[in-house]
């Protein structure tokens, strides 16, 4: 019983690293309706960055998980506004293609520059192991839990209180009908991609911590595995995005435990096969109807 409450939580974990990726997925998706599949490698481009502005440049943990996040907002704006926005009425193929040459791109830039050796990187995050009753709850558990926590409250707040988040919703909704009604939307969907990628580079940071190693890679199939969630919990909806995380991390979490670590990856994605054959819509996505 101990065992599968400590698999519960260790999923959990996981789970909420997963939702804040799937979450840049599900908003873009959401607005601009594309699918950014180098969404993954800002997990790696934040590590690293991470990794040079604690250890290269020496600056406080705060100060630099601060330009951690903004670094990784940047980038994804310099992305969208590069290679996404002359694409947003091309086919989906052009679209995956240009992805995939990002994707390349980020990894073959860190590895010119920080070479294929992985990086050990101590955690920074200092938070004692917690006993309740015989199970344990690692620090880097109670913090990721809390930060995805807090971050879905803010996001949540942001999308439907400010007038930002208005915005936001009227282009996901509509985009020529926002634009009639004085929207700007090039810069909502320029701000779309920059919140994204700002929690990808939280998830980096807080992904970093837990497994304290950093290389080029480390970013590719935690990206994909986040895109599973978010088509899980339904493409596009943000609250899907986080059910989705949460409930992936735990089934991959379960598979290691009691079936097999080596099967963990392939039971993950033939969860997408079942989702997408019984519910393509996801567990909390919509039908639309479009319109022509």
């Amino acid at each position: 019983m101990v065992n599968i409450i400590e698999q519960l939580i260790n999923g959990l974990r996981t789970g909420s690293i997963y939702a804040l990726i799937a979450l840049g997925y599900s908003m873009v998706y959401g607005i601009a309706k594309m699918i950014n599949f180098a969404h993954g490698d800002i997990i790696m481009v934040g590590a690293y960055a991470l990794y040079v502005f604690v250890v290269l440049l020496h600056l406080p943990v705060i100060v630099a998980v601060l330009f951690t996040i903004g670094l990784c907002a940047l980038l994804g704006m310099i992305i969208e506004r590069i290679a996404y926005k002359p694409l947003r009425t091309a086919p989906p193929l052009a679209v995956l293609i240009t992805a995939i040459g990002i994707s390349f791109f980020l990894q073959n830039a860190s590895l010119l520059i920080f070479t294929a050796n992985p990086i050990p990187f101590k955690s920074i995050v200092n938070v004692e192991t917690v006993f309740i009753g015989k199970v344990s709850i690692a620090g880097i558990t109670i913090v990721t839990l809390l930060v995805t926590f807090v971050c879905m409250i803010i996001l949540t707040l942001f999308i439907n209180k400010t007038k930002a988040g208005s915005a936001m919703r009227a282009v996901s909704e509509d985009k020529g009908a926002a634009q009639l009604m004085g929207i700007n939307v090039n810069r909502t969907i320029s701000m779309t991609f920059a919140i994204g990628s700002a929690l990808a580079a939280i998830a980096g940071i807080l992904y970093l911590s837990q497994y304290q190693s950093l290389k080029p890679t480390m970013g590719a199939l935690p990206g994909i595995k986040a895109f599973v969630a978010a088509v899980l919990g339904g493409i596009g909806s943000v609250p899907g995005a986080m059910l989705g995380g949460i409930l992936l991390g735990i089934i991959e979490s379960i598979s290691k435990a009691f079936i097999s670590s080596e099967l963990s990856d392939a039971i993950v994605f033939g969860v997408l096969i079942l989702v997408l054959l019984l519910k393509p819509s996801g567990l909390l996505g919509k039908k639309r109807i479009e319109k022509v």
